[in-house]
């Protein structure tokens, strides 16, 4: 993406398994209007970025010290308190494999409709609690969205895209990310959740 001022630009990695993404993203309008920034994002496969960086996700990471698990649990109640965010629910199928749905998201870039594919996918995975890595229920939840949900699935195995998601994965490895969500502003990288204060800052 080309832009005029790449510090009025806020990139994120995203993948639709991290709830941590899907509250971002619910947490983001009115930062973004406040500072009048524009949202880009840029799917990426988080498995890929943990196989590349040694990271684990938080309930893996900290299986063995139960107090730091339950105090993210605390801090994402509290986020989701903030920002109310009462639709929220935790994926009965977690963690859930998102290859297609994030080749998908590739499609959907390539088509011009990204935001309104995150939209739809996200609540799919964070607030009606589908399992969406069967490609049945994908494509039947696609398709009552306003989607064609077999031709989109079908792109998902064209060559180009699962080409684009490799690159994407890598080039946001080789930046230095290690974990979703992730932003940038111009150059300057922050992650988690937590960390929209200083976003908004850098941004302002």
């Amino acid at each position: 993406m080309v832009t005029k001022n790449p510090a009025k630009t806020l990139e994120l990695i995203f993948d639709f398994g991290s709830p941590n993404a899907y509250l971002t993203l619910k947490a983001l309008p009115e930062l973004l209007d406040r500072t009048g920034a524009d949202l880009v994002i840029t799917p990426c496969l988080l498995g890929g970025i943990f196989k590349a960086t040694g990271n684990k996700a938080p309930m893996v990471q900290y299986a063995d010290a139960p107090a730091k698990l339950a105090y993210e649990h605390l801090e994402m109640r509290r986020f989701i308190a903030r920002h109310n965010l009462a639709k929220f629910r935790l994926n009965p199928h977690f963690p859930v494999n998102t290859l297609i749905i994030m080749r998908g998201a590739i499609v959907a870039e390539n088509e011009g409709v990204l935001d309104d594919y995150v939209d739809v996918v996200n609540r799919a995975m964070w607030e009606d609690g589908l399992k969406m890595d069967d490609a049945e229920i994908i494509a039947a939840f696609l398709s009552a969205n306003g989607f064609d949900g077999p031709a989109l699935l079908a792109r998902t195995q064209e060559p180009a895209i699962k080409a684009k998601l490799v690159q994407n994965t890598e080039a946001a490895v080789a930046r230095g990310v290690f974990g979703i969500p992730t932003f940038f502003v111009g150059d300057a990288m922050f992650f988690g959740k937590d960390r929209l204060d200083q976003v908004e800052a850098a941004l302002g």
